[in-house]
C-alpha cells in the first residue's frame, strides 16, 4: 500500500536553517505570516562557520531584539584590529573611534547564534522548523515556483507555499533546482582553520592579521577563551601540506605567531582538529524567479576576509522581509505579482552593498598573495598609511563594516 507524502502550507517556505533563513523566519512570523523552514542538519552544530559579526550585524541583531539574548548566551567584543608584517606591526586601528552606536565587532558560536534565533522565531504561532530535511525538488504550475518537497528520516514530505526562499549557502542545490545560473570564481588560496586554547597574556579583544611574504593567517579571538587561526595554503594544496606531517603545520603557524607554539602543540597533534575551506566567490546575474528567491551564500558567495558573509545573509534576511510585508498581506492574483516584485526589488537594493564587499575583499586577496620585495614593501607602506589616517580608515573599513547603521551625529 502506499501512502501520500504529507503536505504542509505557508506563505513562505525557507530551504535551510542559516543566518539569513532564520533571520527572515524571525522577521516574517513577528508579522504574522507563515514560515516552514527546512534544515538539513540535524542540530545547529557548525564550528568554523560564521562566528564573526561585523558592527552592522550586532546592530541588526539588536533590532531583531536578540543582541541582550546571545550577550548572556556568551560572546566577545573584539576591540581592534592589528596587522603585523614579518613580525612588525603595520597598522592598528581602534573600532572605538567609529561614529555608530554598535562600533565593535562581535564573535558568536554560530550554534548560539542560529539557536537563538529559531527560538525566538519559535514564539511566534506562525513558526515551524522542520530538521534532517533534504529538499529534493521544486513544485512549479505555470512556470512559478509553488514549493518543495523534501525527504526526512521518516518519510518524505512537501510544502506548498506562496514563495521559497533558498537560503541553503554557497553550494545551493536549490539554486540549482531553480536554474539559475552561478559564476563561480576559485581564488588563488584555500584556508585551513583549526583552534586552540588562547595563551596567557593574548589579549582577547584584537583581531589579528599576520603577514610574511606571501603566507598570512588570521588570528581570532574565540569565545570563551579560545583563538581561532586561519592560515592560506595554495589552492588545492592539502595534500602536500598533509605529506610533510604535523610538523609542517607546527611550523607554518609557528613562523607567524611564535608565542603560540606551546599551546598549538599541545593541541594541534593530529589532523582530527582542523578543517579546510576552499576559497571561491559566486555571483549570480539573477537572484530570483516567480516564486524564489536566493538569500546568503546562495546568492552571493564572499571570501572570509573581515567576516562579511554572515553579516550580508543577516541583512539579506531582515531586507527580505521588510519588503515582502505588504505583498503577503495581499490577496489572489496581486499578491503573486507584488511578491515577485518586491524580489527584484530585493535584489536591486542589496546588490550594491555586496559588490562593495566583494572589491573590498578581492582587493585584500590580491595583497596577501604578494611575495616579491618590492611589492611586499608596497603592501607594508599602504597599511602604514592607512594606520595613520583616521579619515582612510573612515573610507575603507568604514566600508566594509558600516554599511547598515546611521551614523551619530549625522
Amino acid at each position: 500500500m502506499t501512502t501520500t507524502a504529507p503536505t504542509r502550507t505557508a506563505d513562505v517556505c525557507v530551504v535551510g536553517g542559516g543566518p539569513a533563513g532564520l533571520a527572515l523566519a524571525l522577521c516574517l512570523v513577528r508579522d504574522g505570516h507563515r514560515v516552514t523552514v527546512l534544515e538539513q542538519s540535524a542540530r545547529f552544530d557548525r564550528s568554523f562557520r560564521g562566528e564573526s559579526m561585523s558592527p552592522d550585524g550586532v546592530w541588526l541583531l539588536d533590532e531583531l531584539g536578540v543582541l541582550a539574548t546571545l550577550r548572556e548566551r556568551g560572546l566577545l567584543t573584539v576591540e581592534r584590529l592589528e596587522i603585523s608584517e614579518g613580525g612588525r606591526p603595520v597598522l592598528r586601528t581602534e573600532f572605538d573611534r567609529f561614529r555608530y552606536a554598535q562600533r565593535f565587532p562581535m564573535e558568536i558560536p554560530q550554534p548560539t547564534l542560529l539557536r537563538t534565533l529559531s527560538e525566538a522565531a519559535a514564539e511566534h504561532d506562525g513558526f515551524t522548523l522542520l530538521r534532517g530535511q533534504k529538499v529534493t525538488g521544486l513544485i512549479e504550475d505555470d512556470g512559478v515556483v509553488t514549493g518543495v518537497t523534501h525527504r526526512g528520516p521518516d518519510r518524505p514530505g512537501e510544502v506548498r507555499a506562496d514563495l521559497v526562499v533558498a537560503a541553503d549557502g554557497r553550494y545551493s542545490k536549490v539554486r540549482g533546482m531553480a536554474g539559475l545560473p552561478a559564476t563561480v570564481r576559485p581564488l588563488e588560496r584555500d584556508v585551513v582553520w583549526l583552534r586552540l586554547p588562547r595563551p596567557d597574556g593574548w589579549d582577547p579583544a584584537s583581531y589579528r592579521i599576520r603577514l610574511d611574504g606571501d603566507r598570512h593567517a588570521l588570528f581570532i579571538p574565540t569565545h570563551p577563551d579560545d583563538v581561532r587561526i586561519g592560515f592560506n595554503i595554495p589552492k588545492g594544496g592539502l595534500r602536500e601540506l598533509r605529506g610533510d606531517g604535523i610538523e609542517a603545520l607546527h611550523r607554518r603557524i609557528e613562523a607567524l605567531a611564535p608565542e603560540l607554539s606551546g599551546p598549538l602543540r599541545e593541541t594541534v597533534t593530529g589532523w582530527a582538529g582542523t578543517t579546510v575551506l576552499d576559497i571561491f566567490t559566486t555571483e549570480v546575474e539573477r537572484w530570483s524567479r516567480p516564486g524564489l528567491v536566493l538569500v546568503g551564500d546562495a546568492a552571493h558567495t564572499l571570501t572570509p576576509i573581515l567576516g562579511q558573509g554572515v553579516n550580508h545573509a543577516l541583512i539579506d534576511g531582515w531586507t527580505l522581509a521588510g519588503l515582502l510585508e505588504a505583498p503577503l498581506r495581499a490577496t489572489g492574483g496581486r499578491r503573486r505579482a507584488l511578491v515577485d516584485t518586491a524580489l527584484l526589488r530585493f535584489q536591486d537594493r542589496r546588490r550594491r552593498a555586496v559588490r562593495i564587499s566583494r572589491d573590498l575583499q578581492l582587493r585584500q586577496e590580491r595583497a596577501f598573495t604578494l611575495g616579491g620585495r618590492v611589492a611586499v614593501a608596497a603592501r607594508s607602506g599602504l597599511y602604514r598609511a592607512l594606520g595613520s589616517s583616521g579619515r582612510l580608515q573612515e573610507r575603507v573599513l568604514g566600508r566594509a563594516y558600516f554599511q547598515l547603521q546611521p551614523q551619530l551625529g549625522a
